[in-house]
């Protein structure tokens, strides 16, 4: 039997990073670099070859909200949840970008992701990107948008649906 070809390249990412001084973090971001997010099968091996428990790779893939350990929607909407962001109006930046995307508001949007009924689009909270100068922010998959309102998320949105339709011809 052919061996699956995503177990040989979690196997060369281990390999690759393992004899790295604190090799856990980095290691992590290289498997979800490459798959998307942590499958939880990569968790018994990572633990064995760094010579850590299971319990402490999962306590860092749940501690550090940047780990997935299912795969993300194809649209990740991470909306800015901080105080300089909330002060700038992210609460209704984060109902608009609900009620526009068709992802129903989460019980707690500081600490809960919402995603569409199709499974396309994630809104997730973060803090902080970093742009608090220029807030609210927003990041949408891994590009950072600034002083967004509503009216330049309908904008970034309209954009992002022409750049798909482009691609998809």
């Amino acid at each position: 039997m052919a061996s699956d070809p995503s177990n040989d390249l979690l196997d060369s990412l281990i390999k690759q990073y393992q004899s790295l001084p604190g090799a856990l973090l980095p290691l992590l971001h290289a498997i979800q670099d490459t798959f998307g997010f942590i499958p939880d099968r990569a968790v018994a091996p990572v633990a064995t070859a760094l010579n850590l428990s299971r319990a402490e790779v999962h306590g860092v893939l749940t501690y550090y909200h940047h780990f997935r350990t299912e795969a993300p929607a194809r649209h990740v909407i991470q909306v800015c949840r901080a105080e300089a962001c909330q002060s700038m109006g992210s609460s209704d930046l984060y109902a608009h970008i609900c009620a526009t995307t068709g992802c129903k508001p989460a019980t707690d949007p500081d600490t809960q992701a919402t995603t569409s009924e199709d499974g396309s689009i994630s809104v997730e909270p973060v803090y902080c990107l970093g742009l608090c100068a220029t807030a609210p922010s927003l990041q949408w998959n891994d590009r950072q948008y600034a002083r967004v309102t509503p009216a330049r998320f309908d904008a970034l949105a309209a954009s992002h649906q022409a750049m798909l339709a482009e691609v998809s011809r």
